[in-house]
């Protein structure tokens, strides 16, 4: 089966090149920096629907999307176009071939104070701001295509690869004699390469499913605040000379609202994939080992 991964340059992209070397499938990555591989537009409706036909595509993972949580607010045309307009062109092509579409979504589309209980699927999108918002639309206009879909929202996500959270805090604590992080916005941290993993199960799972059209929820196991994420960064990484210390968001003003406890429920996707999803702290060992060997 021919499998289309958009946006295979960045973190969860790049991740998923790693998880494709075991599966049987054949994966088509677009959209890799330095390589003589596929382009496609994904903004472009008539080549996204042209090079799914032509290449035959059962299955199309969109790793694309506009993610500067920031920047978003004063380009809301483009953070549109790219959340909204190209899923919307991935999910019609999608429908024209009877392709299953695996989209990634945020916990962002709650926005917000979401009180402390974790979020399941099927709780009311209340987005605060333009990324969330945008990214929501997406998930919009997949629903309306009537394609086949998994769309699975995810959370501070990292990596090896690009720019994040965990790379920037390797940097600043090996540098810098202090640190402030805050303390009172709560999450799960998400490696992108379980991730990865998950979004492989998802297609195993329902790539042959007649009429699959579902929402799951995935980050790593446990709950933890910038500060502590932070913590163990440091600590695992034996850059014990920084020291950090716990904030409040307001020392750090932004055009963004974020979530003062956003942890995602996960057990509909346990249930639906018969997973056990690592826990955040023995994914940041393995991230950073990795980060070690390369």
């Amino acid at each position: 089966m021919n499998v289309l991964v958009t946006g295979a340059s960045g973190q969860l992209g790049n991740e998923m090149r790693i998880v494709a070397l075991g599966s049987e499938d054949n994966f088509i990555f677009t959209d890799v920096v330095g390589e003589d591989i596929s382009k496609l537009d994904i903004t472009d409706a008539s080549a996204v629907r042209d090079f799914v036909k032509e290449r035959d595509i059962k299955a199309i993972v969109n790793c694309a999307a506009y993610t500067n949580v920031e920047k978003a607010e004063d380009d809301q045309d483009f953070a549109e176009i790219l959340n909204a307009k190209a899923v919307r062109n991935l999910a019609d092509a999608a429908k024209e071939n009877d392709a299953l579409l695996v989209h990634v979504s945020t916990d962002y589309v709650f926005g917000g104070s979401l009180g402390n209980t974790p979020r399941g699927e099927e709780e009311p999108a209340n987005p605060t701001g333009v990324y969330g918002l945008t990214k929501l639309h997406g998930e919009e206009a997949i629903k309306e295509s009537g394609c086949r879909y998994v769309i699975i929202r995810t959370a501070w996500l990292y990596s090896e690869f690009g720019k994040n959270f965990v790379k920037t805090m390797l940097s600043l604590t090996a540098s810098k004699p202090e640190l402030k992080v805050v303390f009172d916005q709560v999450g799960t941290p998400t490696y992108a390469l379980d991730l990865a993993n998950v979004i492989l199960k998802v297609i195993e799972t329902f790539k042959d499913s007649g009429d699959v059209r579902e929402i799951y929820h995935f980050s790593n196991e446990g709950v933890c605040s910038w500060f502590d994420f932070t913590k163990m960064i440091a600590e695992y990484a034996g850059h014990e000379s920084c020291d950090i210390q716990p904030c409040h968001s307001c020392e750090f003003p932004s055009k963004v609202v974020r979530p003062s406890y956003s942890v995602l429920d996960k057990t509909k996707i346990k249930n639906a994939l018969g997973i056990k999803i690592p826990y955040w702290t023995d994914s940041l060992k393995a991230c950073l080992k990795n980060l070690k060997n390369q």
